[in-house]
C-alpha cells in the first residue's frame, strides 16, 4: 500500500497542509509548523510554499478520517 499525502481534517491549524504532512512524515505536527514558520519568518517563501501547498494537496477523503464510533443503544425488556 502506497502512502499519499493529504491535507488534515483533523490536524488543522489553518489549511491542514502541516498535520497532513507531519501524518505522512509519521512525525509530529507541531514540528513541521515550527519549521514552516522559521521559513516564514526568515525567508518569506514559507508562506508562499505553504499556499501553494493548501492548493495543490487534496483534502483528506471521508473514509480515511478515523472516527470514533457512537455506542448504540440496547433496549432491553
Amino acid at each position: 500500500m502506497t502512502k499519499k499525502l493529504y491535507r488534515s481534517k483533523e490536524d488543522r491549524w489553518v489549511g491542514g497542509v502541516c498535520g497532513g504532512l507531519g501524518k505522512y512524515l509519521n512525525i509530529d505536527p507541531i514540528v513541521i509548523r515550527l519549521i514552516a514558520l522559521i521559513l516564514v519568518l526568515c525567508a518569506g517563501g514559507g508562506l508562499l510554499v505553504y499556499i501553494i501547498a493548501w492548493l495543490v494537496v487534496p483534502e483528506e477523503p471521508d473514509s480515511l478520517t478515523i472516527t470514533e464510533e457512537q455506542p448504540t443503544m440496547v433496549e432491553i425488556d
